[in-house]
């Protein structure tokens, strides 16, 4: 035990692992409180609030994240070397992320017959549709703030930030669960996320920012936007490809299926998108640890492979075994129409760690062809096959989806992460940003 937490402090030292570490137990805690919260929700409210509170804020969170996660990659990678530039980076970001997804949601509302009676229900109105669309720029924020941390090495303070953002959400839900039998879930999730806004970007701009900027090499050229425009046009379509994958598919599924069924499947499948993040999150810290020095592309490259794998492969074991003891929690309908998927969707992982890998080390590596080709080509798989198996599978077609479409993926691209793992980087000279443990 002793030389097992001798490891674990000796892997802390290294900024890469102390990242990566850092956003993995984000998303123990974000996924222990999102079960406290679910299991909560389902036990206060109806079967079908439940699935309406599932549907829209996967809703809200697909039009936040339309510019928002396509940001992720270029803050991870532009960030630690934006030096005096850094503020002026962070907040394009928040601006561009909140302006489009804010255009796209007043689309969807303008729109709202079309995407069925779910959601005509909940958003139909002046109020609801205001209020939906304040949540939509809110969550654009919310999901960027995370990564400017990261980016600036300071991850350890975003499982922080959700702890205290799980328990208010979770306190929130049962407060409105009288006062509020309908919109209640999505009210309380909401409200929590616009409050944590203040605290939490007052440290970036006052605290973590300005400390950047002072240990930033002055003759180090920040980044010009010309080149993260670059950067941008080859990875933002394929990470919009890839939100197609995370949010539009159970906005899809949710117009084809009632609301309790809905909720099943959206519990089953948020259960196993926790386990998918655990290896995205080692992914953002490789991004972000190369752009500092790539010269260690390669070595961090198998440290990362080794780590996630080590971490994700038992979890992963455990949900496949126990996946119906697991649903059971939230009654025996979730496990009887969940289990299979959460099956698949956990089994999709082992693939998709290598996928994660060789995408964050492409850019390090500024290739932006190669990341969207590697992207869409991906979403474009699992998209036509969820579409093409879902009149035979049902819900489950997502997980079929997803295993097949990321074991080709990861069959293809392995040659070229093999050349990575083996040669790296070396050509590029090392950015210097103070040392290399600096928390």
């Amino acid at each position: 035990m002793s030389s097992v937490w001798g490891k674990i402090l000796h892997d802390l030292r290294n900024p890469l692992f102390r990242q990566g570490y850092a956003l993995m137990a984000n998303t123990v805690v974000t996924g222990v409180l999102g079960m406290g919260y679910w299991l909560l929700a389902a036990r206060l409210y109806s079967p079908e609030e439940f699935g309406r509170g599932q549907a829209v804020i996967t809703a809200m969170r697909l039009f936040a994240s339309l510019t928002a996660l396509g940001f992720v990659g270029a803050l991870a990678r532009f960030l630690p070397v934006a030096g005096r530039r850094t503020p002026e980076l962070a907040l394009r970001g928040y601006g561009l992320a909140a302006a489009t997804g804010g255009v796209a949601a007043l689309g969807f509302l303008l729109t709202l017959p079309m995407w069925g009676k779910t959601y005509s229900a909940v958003l139909s109105g002046f109020w609801p549709g205001l209020f939906f669309l304040a949540s939509v720029l809110v969550w654009a924020v919310f999901t960027l703030q995370d990564v400017v941390l990261t980016g600036l090495r300071r991850a350890t303070f975003v499982p922080l930030n959700n702890l205290v953002f799980g328990i208010v959400k979770m306190g929130l839900l049962v407060a409105l669960a009288g006062a509020l039998p309908s919109g209640g879930i999505f009210v309380s999730w909401v409200i929590p996320t616009a409050l944590a806004l203040i605290p939490v970007n007052w440290l970036i701009f006052a605290v973590v920012v300005p400390r950047h900027v002072e240990k930033s090499d002055a003759s180090q050229e920040p980044p010009r936007l010309r080149e993260i425009g670059r950067f941008l046009a080859g990875d933002f379509p394929g990470t919009l490809s890839i939100l197609g994958i995370v949010y539009l598919v159970p906005v899809v599924i949710a117009t084809q299926v009632g609301e309790a069924t809905f909720g099943r499947f959206s519990m089953a499948h948020t259960l196993a998108s926790m386990i998918e993040l655990l290896a995205m999150n080692m992914a953002v810290s490789l991004t972000v640890e190369g752009s500092f020095d790539r010269a260690k592309l390669a070595e961090n490259c198998r440290r990362a492979l080794r780590r996630a794998f080590m971490i994700v492969t038992p979890i992963i074991a455990v949900a496949i075994l126990a996946a119906p003891l697991i649903l059971t929690v939230f009654g025996s309908a979730f496990a009887d129409e969940g289990t299979t998927l959460l099956r698949l969707m956990s089994l999709a992982v082992l693939p998709r760690v290598l996928i994660e890998v060789y995408l964050s080390a492409l850019r390090a590596q500024s290739r932006a062809r190669a990341l969207a080709t590697v992207q869409i080509g991906l979403a474009v798989l699992v998209l036509v096959s969820t579409v093409a198996l879902f009149p035979y599978t049902g819900v489950n077609a997502v997980g079929y989806g997803l295993l097949f479409s990321e074991l080709l993926v990861a069959v293809l691209i392995f040659g070229n992460l093999r050349k990575i793992l083996k040669f790296g980087e070396t050509r590029t000279p090392v950015v210097t940003q103070g040392s290399s443990g600096a928390a």
